[in-house]
């Protein structure tokens, strides 16, 4: 007998035809204009430049190195290839134990943090069981052979394994329409409709991007500054070229004496630290009585490419020291920096101990490296050849694109911040969901050529921060053994851009009386941790042994944000109060509300 049933009542959906007719024609109008456009760069005159290095990266090297070691050592290949096959074979009859009805335990399993195994069908269903684990004794076997390769240099070595497991993370099962099934199960409920979806979803990013992919990561228009993201009331009380300086409203009778002044690094904007009420530190030290001045950096173009670190130092932290004592009459501050922002403090800090200015009366570093000898991940694009590729760039264009910035930082986290988003906007077709945290990470920001050149070669390459006289700021050589002011570290447990063994060495190197806290979590959510949430531990030991290892080992593990901690530290130092401060009331008169002008520009 003839099935009468139709594809929907079969479990299928078809799509409407004129949907699909019009969707089509859109996508094809919009492919030629894109591919039109990418053709016409390659001209002569076009953005493109023939005479930069095919392997600006200089991967090729890399890995040819590594094959001609592995080609030396054909037992040590040989010995890895047996045992990836032996737990091939095992998987194979464990797979055929399960479609015969028996149970069999996995061969290797995705650890429990990997959420792109996270639907069940990677667990029950044997076919995708088997898809996972092949894919996962691959991916460990490749990474066991770049990484055992004797006789690399520590550089190339990491350049190797980092590029690997970029491979590895791309060729994941989860990233592909017929092995996904969690894909599969969509495109058969909505008759494809999500495959056209997410055919919109990657020409609206290409276009975004004029032709490079820019992936959307969150709904942008969710988001509005001054409206319902950094959202403190302040004022703008004074500028330059290359900041704003926002100080904020009281919410107190009484506030410490001490003002607080907070530099950002200018890689981000500010509003980290500012994102939402529930989560914003400025918001709450506001609260604990201080009196909180924000450094808002300037968004550069090629008219501050001439622009180098020691003016990001004259023109930031010492101007605002200046800005602050019109405003307040307060000559003494407490001072925080983040990340570059922190590298920026610890400088400005040697170069006032030389100075004779005492301005600054506590240092607090998040996230901050001094010594850059294990500076993580960021160190595999920081070779010879890429920096001659990178200044060529920025010398022609006076600074370096923010877009470029954003691409180095997601390949470090690619699973969670490239293929999670490839699978959820261009295979599920899915719209991003509204986060005010990616909604930060996607704004980005550019950096003067000048200064970033500096800072690439001077502390990251070179790693002359750490050595007394290594580098000179406004004609001053500075030695951060002369910094005597108390400082507090505040590092994070997970951190992939400023690991923290390697912030720790920061403490070494000043010569005050130093406190160091772990925090758990990453470089954003570690520090972006307010006391309400609770959401992550700490950890606390008076001790500062030489090795962050023996740190570690001496630690207690505190419940809770790390935020009280600092806040008991920062006002034992000065515990004085005053009347609260409004803005305006100095000698300096409010130019524009918070959260000012400069950190609105966004790149296009």
């Amino acid at each position: 007998m003839a099935n009468t049933e139709t594809p929907d009542t079969a479990g299928f959906k078809l799509p409407d035809p004129d949907v699909v007719s019009r969707s089509m024609a859109d996508i094809a109008e919009r492919s030629q204009r894109l591919v039109t456009e990418w053709l016409a760069r390659q001209a002569p005159g076009g953005q493109t430049t023939p005479s930069a290095s095919p392997d600006p990266l200089n991967i090729g090297g890399a890995f040819l190195e590594m094959t001609a070691r592995l080609m030396a050592n054909p037992a040590g290949m040989m010995a890895a290839g047996l045992g990836f096959w032996q737990d091939y074979l095992t998987l194979w009859q464990n797979t055929a134990k399960r479609m015969m009805g028996m149970t069999s335990a996995p061969v290797i399993d995705a650890a429990s943090t990997d959420r792109r195994f996270k639907d069940e069908a990677w667990r029950e269903n044997e076919v995708f069981d088997f898809i996972k684990q092949s894919y996962l004794l691959s991916a460990r076997y490749v990474q066991d052979v770049v990484t055992q390769v004797d006789g690399l240099d520590p550089k190339t070595a990491q350049k190797v394994d980092f590029y690997a497991r970029q491979f590895i993370d791309a060729m994941s099962p989860s990233n592909f329409l017929l092995t996904n099934p969690e894909v599969l199960r969509k495109t058969a409920e909505t008759g494809g409709e999500n495959l056209l979806k997410g055919l919109n979803n990657l020409l609206a990013d290409l276009e975004r991007g004029k032709g490079k992919l820019r992936i959307k990561m969150t709904d942008m228009d969710a988001f509005k500054l001054g409206e319902n993201i950094a959202v403190s009331p302040g004022k703008v009380v004074f500028q330059n070229d290359l900041m704003q300086l926002i100080q904020y409203s009281p919410s107190t009778e009484t506030v410490l004496k001490r003002p607080l002044l907070i530099a950002p690094p200018w890689i981000n904007k500010f509003y980290i630290l500012d994102l939402r009420p529930k989560n914003s530190l400025v918001r709450w030290a506001v609260a604990q009585g201080h009196t909180v001045f924000m450094i808002s950096w300037v968004n550069p173009d090629a008219k501050l490419a001439e622009k180098d670190f020691g003016d990001y130092m004259t023109e930031g932290y010492l101007a605002a020291l200046d800005a602050i004592e019109k405003a307040t009459g307060e000559r003494e501050v407490n001072a925080i920096g983040y990340c570059l922002g922190g590298t920026l403090l610890g400088s400005t800090l040697a170069y006032m101990a030389t100075k004779k200015d005492d301005r600054i009366k506590s240092a607090t570093f998040f996230v901050t490296m001094m010594d850059f000898a294990e500076a993580g991940e960021l160190g595999v694009f920081i070779d010879e050849e890429q920096l001659q590729a990178l200044e060529e760039k920025m010398n022609k264009r006076g600074f370096l694109e923010g877009s470029e910035m954003a691409t180095t930082f997601n390949m470090l986290r690619a699973n969670d911040l490239i293929w999670s988003f490839v699978v959820n906007n261009y295979l599920l077709g899915n719209d991003p969901f509204p986060f005010d945290l990616l909604y930060w990470n996607a704004d980005s920001t550019r950096m003067p050529a000048k200064m970033h050149s500096f800072y690439l070669r001077k502390m990251y390459q070179e790693n002359l921060l750490r050595e007394p006289g290594g580098i000179s700021l406004k004609g001053v050589p500075i030695d951060l053994r002369k910094i005597k002011v108390p400082a507090y570290f505040l590092s994070t447990r997970e951190d992939h851009i400023a690991p923290w063994k390697s912030t720790y060495r920061g403490t070494q190197l000043l010569g005050g009386k130093n406190r160091f806290v772990l925090a758990a979590s990453g470089h954003i959510a570690g520090v972006a941790n307010p006391p309400e949430g609770g959401k992550y531990s700490h950890w606390i030991n008076p001790d500062l042994p030489a090795e962050p290892d023996a740190w570690l080992a001496g630690a207690t593990e505190i419940a809770g944000s790390w935020w009280p901690d600092w806040h008991r530290w920062v006002s034992a130092l000065a515990p004085g109060k005053v009347p609260a401060r409004i803005p305006g009331d100095g000698k300096l008169k409010p130019i524009e509300d918070a959260p000012g002008s400069y950190v609105a520009v966004r790149l296009s």
